[in-house]
This record gives C-alpha cells, sequence and structure tokens, in this order.
C-alpha cells in the first residue's frame, strides 16, 4: 500500500489500514519517547495515543495531509510526549514544594542574580527570565521573541549568560555566595 491509499482507506474508517500503519511505523515512533527519558511501556501508550488523534482527525474528513503520514504522526507523537514530560516534571516539583525547607544562602545567590539580570538589556533579560525562572524552552522563547529559530534563541542564551557572569564577578566576590 502506498501512502495515498492508506490515508484513503483511513479516512474511509478502514481499521486494517489502520493496524498496517501502526506496524510500520512502531519502532520509529517509539524510538522517538525511548530516546527522550520514556519507557517501552511509556513509547507504546505515546504512540497509539497519536494514532488515536491522526483515526479521529482522519475520519472526520477534515485532515488534508501537506506531509508524509509518518511526519505528521511523528509530530503528534512529539507533541503528546512533550506534554507528557512537563506533566512530569510539575508532579515532581510539586513534590519537592510540599517537602521545602527555606534555603537561605540559595534565596541570597538568587537576589544577587536577579539585581545583576536587572542591569542587562531588555532582550538578554527576557531570555535568561524566561529560561531559568519561568522554565520555557528555546522553541518557547524563540516564538515568543520573535527570533528565527532555537539556535539563534540558544545562541542568545549563551551570550547573555556570559555577559550576567561577567557582571557577577565584577560586583560581587565569592565570599558574597559564601556563609
Amino acid at each position: 500500500m502506498d501512502e495515498k491509499e492508506i490515508f484513503e482507506r483511513i479516512c474511509k474508517g478502514d481499521e486494517k489500514a489502520l493496524e498496517f500503519l501502526y506496524k510500520k511505523y512502531y519502532r520509529m515512533m517509539t524510538k522517538l519517547v525511548i530516546t527522550n527519558s520514556g519507557t517501552e511501556e511509556e513509547a507504546r501508550d505515546i504512540y497509539q495515543d497519536a494514532l488515536i488523534v491522526f483515526w479521529q482527525k482522519a475520519t472526520s474528513g477534515n485532515l488534508v495531509m501537506t506531509s508524509k503520514i509518518s511526519t505528521y504522526i511523528y509530530s503528534i507523537c512529539q507533541n503528546l510526549w512533550r506534554k507528557e514530560l512537563d506533566r512530569k516534571k510539575r508532579l515532581s516539583n510539586e513534590e519537592k514544594d510540599s517537602a521545602v525547607s527555606l534555603d537561605t544562602e540559595t534565596a541570597e545567590r538568587d537576589k544577587i542574580i536577579l539585581k545583576c539580570i536587572e542591569q542587562l538589556g531588555e532582550t538578554c533579560k527576557k531570555v535568561l527570565m524566561y529560561y531559568y525562572f519561568e522554565e520555557m524552552s528555546m522553541q518557547e522563547i524563540a516564538d515568543k521573541l520573535g527570533f528565527a529559530n532555537t539556535d539563534t534563541a540558544k545562541t542568545k542564551k549563551y551570550k547573555c549568560k556570559m555577559k550576567l557572569d561577567e557582571l557577577v564577578k565584577a560586583q560581587y566576590s565569592e565570599r558574597d555566595f559564601l556563609d
């Protein structure tokens, strides 16, 4: 079966065509999750969820394929896995928050760093705040600040971090960080 035939059959509700897709792309799709901190079971679940999303969109008659089916399903898997990782991270942070003891050293260090960040230019200030304090991804930062791509955002973050390091070293000594 070629891509066009598979897509047409799925649009008509042919479960055999979906089964064919499942087997054909299983390894590629599950590898995405497994190589990004996931287990085999999580990979299987994400892939199945992605196929359900694909199935629902295709059978609704509203899906127009502008790329290969594998590319489309892969992007669904990526998005689902990213959401799952974010959910895990939030849960992990909530667990940490429930057992937090006030760390005054960290609070002092953060104050110093924030003072120095305030002395940076507007773009640097935003990049560093988004990345370190709001924990945004490079893609989110690139989108929010209108950078061409994530590489541009990474380069900008690196340069801003270097400027911040220079400011901190120029204004504070190591003793300011140690009790």
